[in-house]
């Protein structure tokens, strides 16, 4: 009975604590004394206590002291890496000034020297809720909550120290930490000067084993003023992902939570209009996952399609798996080409895209010649006119001469008045519209086939100047200060619907009287749509107005020439 008793006891301990081996988290400790490193402490962040990661064993006190510690490292075996208090490390380049803290490895500020903000600052990236709500990009993101929050406010230790690069030169920082009774991380940041982009490495260990590390970007990108966001034409956001050669896009407003997961991505990014944060993973074997919250409340899940009962504003988060490299800045086609891994797709450039671009290179190209964006629009637009004179010619002369006959048509119209019933009439009615067409050289559709061929190129150029980042706070004249915004005056948008009011006037027309009249309407319709379209994209369109009235009085001008000579002829 007492073998028995004994036998029970020894058992009862083993399952115990093999129990506690295998399923029950060990107590997190607080991080160990700083291990030096060439950082900037913040000073407003000293002596902040570390992290601490609540235990599953009921009753153990957690261990904060620096003594306390070092003896439960000991007993271990196990190395502590860590900082006891939060450090800053800033990153400089000709491009960007990066602060980076060693509170989980995160990024807390990334301004853009080339590109200003509302108030005449550098543009800053990480958006200012980030702060708000103390989650910067860079956190991790795991499956194991737990573990993520405990790690995103460790206190890392350092290596590598601020940094400043010249064009050209190479740099890293590393952030390690180690808690000495199995949870460990590392991050390295590589820089290269110059360049918007910078390589990855994540480690996540748990127990030696690995955990699949997310880093997450947001809330948001980039800190656009609310005064500026509302006189910007397009100031959408959201997520774009690649995965097989193909882009996929949520914006903020169109979110739904059963589509958030993206899988099979070479690169997942958040972006607005002019910005990106792009995180590039192993080819075509990536996942991505774009979460939407509301402060206060737990995170919204993938594939969860009940909304919170709670009201209030949303923030949202990109979250990509195990990325290797990243692009942090402007939509600029150039440096995207340059970074490769098919970057230029995340520009909108809309279902015409060849052309979008082949018209930016010419924008650019006229822009070297004469450093003005406005003035380069002006002759991109004059080169397409000149381009399309023959089409826009042929056009016109089609409806001169179906003008002409209209008398004639609406005769042959009175003569079938029965033709929207009797199919015999409508057959015959339509046999003499085309005998008629054929004796005055008409091509029925002769008027709209070249105004068809033109509208993928105007297409393809009113894309190109909605996403060209190059029009963001690019003056042309006196009061447009920026092309990328409305005019604050509305001053071209009505020069516009002038224009086009002449334009239609001039214009050669086949409608009767009533219709035409109608037709009068669209310059004022028009002129009303375009009020808040940015003043590049009107520029564009008052261009080509005032041309195509020159065009028009030159065209006008030879078919009334051919008119007399073929009159005289007949005489």
């Amino acid at each position: 009975m007492e073998k028995r008793l004994i036998l029970a006891t020894v058992l009862s301990f083993i399952v115990l604590i093999g129990y506690q081996l295998l399923f029950v988290k060990p107590k997190m400790q607080a991080p160990a004394p700083p291990v030096q490193a060439e950082a900037e402490p913040a000073e407003a962040s000293k002596a902040v206590p570390a992290a601490e990661l609540p235990s599953e064993a009921a009753g153990e006190t957690p261990v904060t002291n620096e003594k306390s510690l070092a003896e439960k490292a000991g007993q271990e075996g196990k190395p502590l890496v860590a900082a006891e208090y939060e450090q800053k490390v800033t990153v400089e380049t000709s491009l960007y000034r990066a602060v980076f803290s060693n509170r989980g490895g995160t990024l807390h500020s990334l301004k853009l020297k080339e590109h200003l903000s509302g108030d005449g600052t550098d543009l800053e990236l990480v958006n200012p809720k980030a702060l708000e709500l103390n989650r910067y990009p860079f956190s991790f993101w795991l499956e194991e909550k737990v573990t993520a929050e405990y790690l995103n406010s460790a206190f890392f230790r350092v290596e590598g120290g601020s940094i400043v690069l010249k064009d050209g030169e190479t740099a890293s920082v590393k952030f390690e930490y180690s808690d000495g009774k199995g949870i460990s991380a590392v991050k390295v940041y590589r820089f290269t000067g110059g360049k918007y982009e910078l390589g990855i490495e994540l480690e996540v260990l748990e127990r030696e084993k690995r955990l699949e590390p997310y880093l997450i970007w947001g809330p948001g990108i980039s800190s656009l003023s609310p005064e500026e966001l509302k006189h910007r034409f397009s100031a959408i956001s959201g997520v774009a992902a690649l995965s097989a050669g193909k882009v996929n896009r949520i914006s903020e407003k169109k979110y739904k939570p059963e589509k958030s997961a993206f899988n099979f991505v070479d690169w997942a990014a958040y972006e607005d209009n002019y910005y990106v944060a792009m995180l590039v993973t192993e080819a075509g074997k990536g996942q991505a996952i774009f979460m939407r919250e509301f402060p206060g409340l737990p995170e919204e899940s993938a594939g969860t399609v009940e909304e919170p009962k709670a009201k209030g504003n949303p923030v949202f988060y990109l979250a990509v798996a195990d990325p290797v490299k990243a692009y942090l800045g402007p939509k600029e086609i150039d440096r995207l080409k340059a970074f490769g891994h098919m970057a230029k797709k995340v520009i909108n450039f809309g279902a015409f895209g060849a052309i979008a671009e082949v018209m930016l290179a010419v924008v650019r190209y006229f822009y070297k010649l004469v450093p003005n964006w406005g003035v380069a629009i002006i002759l991109m637009t004059l080169i397409i006119k000149i381009i399309f004179f023959p089409l826009t010619y042929s056009s016109t002369k089609s409806m001169a001469k179906m003008a002409e006959i209209q008398p004639k048509l609406k005769a042959l119209r009175a003569k079938y008045k029965k033709s929207k019933t009797d199919i015999n009439q409508r057959k015959q009615m339509n046999e003499e519209m085309m005998k008629l067409y054929k004796e005055h050289g008409i091509n029925p559709a002769g008027g709209c086939l070249p105004l068809l061929i033109q509208i993928p190129v105007f297409w393809g150029v009113f894309r190109m100047l909605v996403v060209s980042v190059e029009l963001r706070h690019s003056p042309f004249i006196f009061w447009i200060k920026d092309l990328s915004v409305r005019d604050p005056y509305y001053v071209t948008p009505i020069l516009m619907g002038v224009t086009q009011f002449i334009q239609q006037k001039m214009t050669p027309t086949s409608a009767d009287p009533s219709q035409a009249r109608m037709m009068l309407i669209m310059p004022f319709i028009m002129t009303i749509f375009f009020m808040n379209f940015q003043s590049g994209l009107v520029l564009y369109w008052l261009t080509q107005n005032v041309l195509q009235i020159g065009q028009q009085a030159i065209m006008n001008k030879l078919m009334a020439a051919k008119k007399r000579d073929t009159h005289g002829k007949r005489s």
